[in-house]
């Protein structure tokens, strides 16, 4: 008579998942080698053997020929045939497998650990089960004295609960595994997009500690890595480092992105224009956990770039000779000619503001953007005499580019001549004041004249109007108004702050 039992008492049903070629995917999916003398795992074969009182107790996997025990206590081997193991019938079953006397049972009557020297007499295995469903094996308790009363409610729920702590065990590992399988892919990736990409691309831990560098770095400086920010020293040009160090120091230390530009050693010994950038990555905290940066080479935009500055800077310096030589052709020519005078120094003047936009275009850059404010004020100052406060700008800023300084300088120009000729500038008490100020997308500059002469309305319109209008319109698509007030002439310009900055 067949005395084993399913405990509650009905039987469940089979798992569905059961076929051999399915069970050796799902075991080719866990790395049960590691579990090998897992600590959780023998402490938890130990409590089991405890309680229910049983002097052995194992973690087993059954594997198509063999069944081995992942944990044990109360023997000394590793394995045994799958065809003696009784875990192999209690994987196979939907709920514990109990047998109270295996003497008794014909299934099991006649295995070698039955009838042998071990004298098994008493099984009861909970089933072991992957997350798929396939039956691995069971977390089993044996005893050598028949039990025919078998567990005891406490014992059978104790032992299923340890079973489950076990498959949580075996899926966390293998989750775990997973998870380092696809990090080692990822870093594969990485690091093969990193040797493909021209940069240098390398990383470092929160506290600085270089951990990893793309094959370019090899391949560009023909020396190993350095790890620490002092190994990069021999690498960065000497009249480079105090500059490069203390701005990595200070980025580093408050953990805002770094740009840099040095020179790096090369492979051959020679040096090349580099650009470097790191950013940090940060926890949910805030704090910095890597750096993340890239070395671009930019030797040969730099040294282009170095090239046209001198190239733009002689070109300057030719112009402003130029206007010279212009300025003092004119005062030649009108030297002695009374009807003359008064144009050629009108001439001479406005060839002295071409002079200060070509100053200011330089100092900006050359086909940079410069400060808007700086520009009117540069312009300007010839005219204030030994008294500044005869002319005030104030207000807002905007970046103006080198196209539109030019136009700009000869309207500001030609408001200050007229302004000392028949305006306020023409009087002591006389005052400018120009006042900057930004509306949406446009700059509009307001030039206000009082303490002067009450200003006509001029109705012709003479070189000088049409010069201004000309520059305004024409070249900086911009408007202007003017309002010929008692108290003397206001002037508003509205410029668009896309075209200004051309």
């Amino acid at each position: 008579m067949n005395e084993s039992t399913l405990w509650p008492d009905h039987a469940a049903p089979a798992p569905a998942f059961c076929g051999e070629d399915e069970r050796a995917k799902i075991f080719g999916t866990h790395d049960f080698n590691s579990l090998g003398g897992d600590p959780e795992l023998a402490e938890i074969t130990s409590f089991a053997a405890r309680l229910c009182d049983a002097p052995v107790s194992l973690v087993t996997l059954v594997e198509s020929e063999r069944q081995r025990f992942l944990a044990r206590t109360g023997v000394d081997i590793d394995e045994t045939p799958r065809s003696t193991s009784f875990c192999a019938h209690a994987m196979m079953q939907g709920g514990m497998l109990v047998v109270p006397d295996a003497t008794k049972d014909p299934r099991f009557a006649d295995f070698e650990l039955v009838t042998g020297e071990f004298g098994l007499r008493f099984y009861a295995g909970a089933p072991l089960v992957s997350a798929e469903g396939a039956p691995i094996g069971a977390l089993c308790v044996i005893d050598t004295a028949p039990r025919p009363n078998g567990l005891t409610d406490l014992q059978q729920h104790g032992l299923t609960v340890l079973a489950q702590a076990v498959k949580r065990r075996i899926q966390a590992r293998r989750e775990s595994r997973e998870s380092e399988a696809e990090h080692a892919r990822r870093n594969a990736q990485f690091r093969t997009l990193g040797d493909w990409l021209p940069d240098i691309i390398w990383s470092s831990d929160g506290e600085g500690r270089f951990d990893y560098y793309s094959g370019r770095w090899e391949t560009v400086t023909g020396s190993k890595p350095p790890i620490d920010i002092e190994g990069w020293r021999p690498f960065i040009h000497a009249d480079d480092w105090d500059a490069t160090y203390a701005g990595w120091a200070e980025c580093s230390a408050r953990g805002d992105t770094y740009e840099a530009e040095y020179r790096l050693r090369q492979a051959d010994g020679g040096w090349r224009w580099t650009m470097a950038r790191a950013l940090p990555v940060r926890d949910e905290r805030g704090t910095v956990m890597r750096w993340f940066g890239t070395l671009t080479d930019i030797d040969e935009k730099r040294r282009q770039a170095d090239s046209s500055g001198a190239v733009a800077h002689e070109m300057a310096h030719r112009i402003k000779n130029i206007f010279a030589l212009i300025s003092g052709l004119v005062s030649v020519r009108t030297r002695g000619r009374a009807d003359l005078r008064e144009f050629g120094e009108d001439l001479v003047g406005t060839i002295a503001a071409l002079g200060k936009a070509q100053d200011f275009v330089q100092l900006s850059g050359g086909e940079g953007s410069g400060d808007l404010r700086k520009l009117v004020r540069g312009v300007l100052e010839p005219f204030s005499g030994e008294e500044p406060a005869h002319i005030s700008v104030e207000g807002d800023t905007a970046p103006i580019g080198a196209r539109s300084a030019t136009p700009l300088a000869l309207v500001l120009h030609e408001l200050a001549t007229n302004s000392v000729k028949y305006g306020a500038l023409s009087a002591e008490s006389g005052r400018v004041a120009v006042a900057l100020e930004a509306e949406s997308k446009d700059v509009v500059l307001r030039w206000v004249e009082t303490g002067g002469p009450e200003p006509v309305a001029q109705e012709g319109r003479g070189f000088g109007t049409r010069l201004i209008d000309m520059s305004v319109t024409a070249q900086l698509d911009g408007k202007i108004e003017r309002d010929w007030r008692k108290e003397g002439l206001a002037v508003t310009l509205r410029l668009s702050c896309e075209k200004l900055a051309h």
